[in-house]
């Protein structure tokens, strides 16, 4: 067995992108049945929201809002470079303090443990946009962005699923401990920890807190997150793999690195999801993993060779320019760019706060 240095990139040459099963998206008669307790618990969570960016504008402390937006990306990185890139498609290996890192981030975003996460996205991959897809984009902008979530699963997805390997998830210790105390953990992680900070480190009041740092946050992380399945399996360009629905996203730089969905699904191994590096582009869940990769904490981080590239494309595809973006000045205008639009919600906020208090 090879031991690679801490910070090898390796270049995959041979793999090809998974097949997707050859059945229709709507092969099985299925009437949904509703799960009205989630409709009602998402229905007040948005509700909450609401009241909480009432509550940002109008009584909390300018730092609240700021520490929204720190502990809204860092959740975001427990998803992205955690559950999706580490777990998910083992596109880089971390070693234990950085994974305990990623599951506690991961918790903080309060989107099911890394099993189930993993278990839904692996299936999502092999089935896409079929009956067994779980957010199946050909069921509609609103069921691929958060409809799912509201119904029982469609039965392929449970039967399909049982086909899926999830032996190396519960090889982890880690991914076992968080999935054992989820629940105590999300309860300290998600909504104590959040809340009590700016309680105690600048008197801001419990309400205030818990309804900025902690419901308006996690309703803004959910929707980012499900726009990767509803937004960027619709609009934008295909310039690898035109026979798959998902989309290099018009809305990328709101996803913190997980627009490149066409890529992402021709080559669901590279640990960057996008053909161009952190700096080429908007990628905060690559420069996150690259840092840490700087230290020694990851390692083995897959790439896809340009050749495989372009032999994909005039494989599948009806070749599109993509543009060799590199540079200086295209990397600030990326990051500058990709951290305004990222940090609209929290303008806003600023905005109307400065206008009414």
């Amino acid at each position: 067995m090879t031991v690679m240095a801490p910070n090898t990139i390796t270049k995959e040459c041979i793999k090809s992108a998974p097949e997707i099963p050859k059945t229709s998206p709507l092969e099985t008669p299925y009437k949904a049945d509703y799960v009205w307790r989630n409709i009602i618990l998402m229905a007040l969570l948005h509700i909450a929201a609401v009241y909480g960016i009432n509550i940002a504008i109008f009584k909390a402390k300018w730092t609240t809002i700021v520490f929204v937006h720190i502990i809204a990306i860092l959740s975001s990185m427990g998803v992205q470079s955690g559950a999706h890139r580490l777990w998910s498609h083992r596109a880089y290996k971390a070693k234990l303090p950085l994974r305990i890192i990623l599951a506690f981030f991961h918790v903080m975003a309060f989107q099911n443990d890394i099993y189930e996460w993993c278990r839904d996205h692996r299936v999502h991959h092999k089935y896409t946009e079929t009956n067994a897809d779980p957010h199946n984009a050909k069921r509609g902008f609103f069921f691929s962005h958060v409809g799912w979530l509201l119904v029982k699963k469609h039965p392929d997805i449970r039967a399909r699923g049982k086909n899926v390997d999830l032996s190396d998830l519960m090889a982890d210790p880690v991914v076992r401990f968080q999935r054992k105390y989820y629940i105590p953990l999300l309860l300290l992680i998600w909504g104590f920890i959040p809340t009590a900070i700016p309680h105690v480190f600048w008197s801001e009041s419990l309400w205030n807190a818990f309804f900025t740092c902690v419901m308006f946050r996690h309703c803004l992380t959910l929707n980012l997150t499900w726009l990767v399945n509803s937004a960027a399996h619709m609009w934008g360009g295909r310039p690898y793999d035109q026979n798959i629905e998902a989309r290099e996203a018009t809305v990328r730089h709101l996803l913190m690195g997980e627009g490149f969905h066409n890529y992402h699904h021709t080559f669901p191994w590279d640990y960057s999801a996008s053909e161009l590096g952190a700096f080429d582009v908007f990628n905060p869940a690559t420069a996150f993993i690259d840092f840490f990769a700087l230290i020694g904490w990851a390692y083995d981080r897959k790439v896809v060779s340009r050749e495989m590239i372009e032999r994909k494309q005039q494989r599948s595809a009806k070749l599109e320019d993509i543009r060799e973006v590199r540079g200086l000045f295209h990397s600030l205008y990326e990051w500058v760019g990709g951290i305004a639009v990222f940090c609209i919600p929290l303008m806003i906020v600023h905005i109307f706060k400065l206008n009414y208090s």
